[in-house]
């Protein structure tokens, strides 16, 4: 934040676990008269945290929240009366573009109410470019050395409905782009799950930490 030219007007720990009650750290975070609180947790301590920021009214003043690691889901259990304005990070959303809505629309019968998320995405993805992979070298080839495996998908670009086109670097890390969203107020929503509006798109290759900076064994310089 600092590199980018922000300031920083102060943090505060919570315990983990032992606490639903986020009310303190709120006012306290209200107080230092920060443009944008950053949540860095997750699971139920996010979903209090917003829920108790909503109560206490710290959105009403300007300021905006913003989550670390939020899903879609959460959003929806939310309800965007509650977490409208905030803003988050995820790499997949399944109204981003026609392909993303095409994977939905596939596995959507089977979860009718609940839309996928980054992760059930990432896990599909991940299937998706192994089986690719598998039928590129060979099944026998594939169930003779695993490593060979994990190589030729590194070798190979990925490429499916949920990211785009992307790549597994040296040291096994996925590529492809990240997206900065703001959650919709009510009356900006057409419906159901319809809760994102995009601010900006991240490219794959500053999307995640370089890979000098990751101190895998994997990379061999």
């Amino acid at each position: 934040m600092r590199a980018n030219g922000g300031r920083v007007l102060g943090s505060v720990r919570t315990p983990f676990p032992g606490t639903t009650d986020f009310s303190s750290f709120i006012v306290q975070a209200q107080a230092s008269r920060a443009k944008v609180i950053g949540l860095a947790n997750a699971g139920a301590d996010t979903i209090n945290s917003i829920k108790q920021a909503a109560e206490f009214g710290a959105t009403r003043r300007g300021t905006k929240l913003a989550a670390l690691l939020m899903f879609i889901n959460d959003v929806h259990g939310l309800g965007l009366q509650t977490a409208q304005n905030l803003t988050c990070t995820e790499t997949f959303y399944w109204d981003l573009n026609d392909r993303t809505r095409a994977f939905t629309d596939r596995v959507r019968s089977k979860t009718p109410d609940n839309l996928p998320c980054m992760n059930q995405a990432g896990n599909y993805s991940a299937t998706l470019h192994y089986l690719k992979a598998v039928k590129d070298m060979g099944v026998q080839a594939a169930k003779a050395s695993g490593a060979d495996v994990v190589a030729r998908m590194k070798a190979m670009p990925t490429d499916d409905d949920c990211f785009g086109q992307g790549r597994i670097r040296e040291d096994g890390r996925k590529l492809h782009p990240a997206y900065l969203f703001e959650v919709k107020k009510p009356e900006e929503s057409k419906g159901s799950w319809d809760y994102y509006k995009l601010v900006q798109t991240t490219g794959l290759e500053q999307a995640f930490r370089p890979v000098g900076e990751g101190g895998c064994p994997l990379v061999r310089s």
